[in-house]
């Protein structure tokens, strides 16, 4: 199909507890799955109070959030060069191959996240300590 339509409310949600290859766990709902894509990864992440995904980096996806819902502490750069930023709803940003990121909802509401990532390929993750700067 050339296009599809999906509303997020018919979206199942996955557990990630239940999946033992995928940390952390939380839950999702992959809207990529919903409507079939080829080469974007696009998910809504849902957050608890203190839930977050560490910081991590990957080496070919470059990935674009977007807070729907909530209060976040953003971890953001290189091994040695990490900042911290607040983010709240409306709030993007980015992170490019290679370069760390993670977020903790810091509020004491559930918090959602729009995660978008090009190439969707199967990038889990790597430690941004252990990434050699060229």
């Amino acid at each position: 199909m050339e296009y599809e339509v999906v509303h997020t409310d018919d979206v199942p949600t996955t557990d990630l507890s239940d999946v033992d290859e995928v940390p952390p766990d939380l839950q999702i709902k992959a809207l990529d799955e919903a409507l079939g894509t080829d080469d974007v990864q696009l998910k809504l992440w849902y957050f608890e109070p203190g839930e977050e995904i560490q910081y991590h980096a990957h080496a070919e996806q470059e990935e674009l959030y977007y807070v729907l819902e909530g209060e976040f502490s953003l971890k953001l750069g290189r091994s040695g060069e990490e900042e911290f930023v607040d983010a709240g709803p409306g709030t993007f940003w980015i992170a490019k191959p290679e370069v760390g990121h993670g977020h903790r909802n810091v509020g004491d509401e559930e918090g959602v996240v729009l995660a978008i990532g090009a190439p969707a390929v199967d990038d889990p993750g790597l430690d941004p300590h252990e990434i050699d700067d060229e």
